[in-house]
């Protein structure tokens, strides 16, 4: 009976962490552009004109003031959110195709000192 409640126990880990890793990526935020995308910490993505679907334009000095918005090793696409495999290896978050990027002078959560920014980049916005 143990072995029993043991695995049911375990089965119940396994489908609360597979819910809990099916999350989106990005979350939501309510600020002075209206809602938008931001990672973890609250600090604003955006989406660069200059990429294509899936590929990233954005490296060397571009990456140093634009951040690619990184996946962890082992995640998945799931839905809109897709994942793509910059020149160096490593892997970026998109969100309908779009390659999403934080902003260097962004200093706190909500800041969207980067929307547009040279005329190409702007808020990564839910549709």
């Amino acid at each position: 009976m143990k072995t029993i409640a043991i695995g049911i126990a375990a089965a119940g880990l396994l489908a609360a962490a597979s819910a809990f890793a099916m999350d989106d990526p990005a979350k939501t935020m309510k600020t002075s552009a209206g809602e938008i995308y931001t990672d973890a910490k609250g600090m604003t993505l955006y989406v660069y004109d200059k990429d294509e679907a899936g590929k990233s334009n954005c490296y060397d000095k571009c990456a140093t003031n634009w951040p690619p918005f990184k996946a962890e090793a082992g995640a998945a696409a799931m839905g809109e959110w897709t994942i793509v495999t910059r020149t160096d290896g490593t892997a970026m978050w998109a969100y309908d195709g779009k390659p999403l990027y934080t902003y260097i002078k962004d200093q706190k959560a909500g800041d969207v000192t980067g929307d547009g920014a040279g005329g190409v980049w702007h808020l990564a916005k839910p549709d």
